[in-house]
């Protein structure tokens, strides 16, 4: 089972349950053990990110590191930077 010392933020993941199921996503927070929060910069803005179970995400084994670098340095991250990454990825 997933746990959150195994991904981090700039993390792609896909989704495996619920609405949202096979969509990919980049994870922006790490809200605890259990949840984390995602953004896909379309139908989850940045704005208005979804917060998911880890045990619902599958871990791919690519991070954005250029959003992993303004996450960190508390810097903005806007929608277009999120869809950019993913398609960067071929993932949509």
């Amino acid at each position: 089972m997933l746990t959150t010392t195994e991904i981090s933020k700039g993390q792609f993941v896909k989704s495996k349950a619920g609405r949202d199921k096979d969509r990919f996503f980049i994870i922006i927070e790490i809200v605890d053990e259990v949840y984390v929060k995602i953004v896909d910069g379309d139908l989850r803005r940045v704005e208005n990110p979804k917060l998911k179970k880890i045990k619902h995400l599958v871990k791919m084994n690519n991070v954005s590191d250029d959003i992993q670098q303004k996450l960190i340095e508390n810097r903005k991250v806007t929608n277009q930077m999120v869809r950019r990454e993913i398609e960067k990825q071929g993932m949509i």
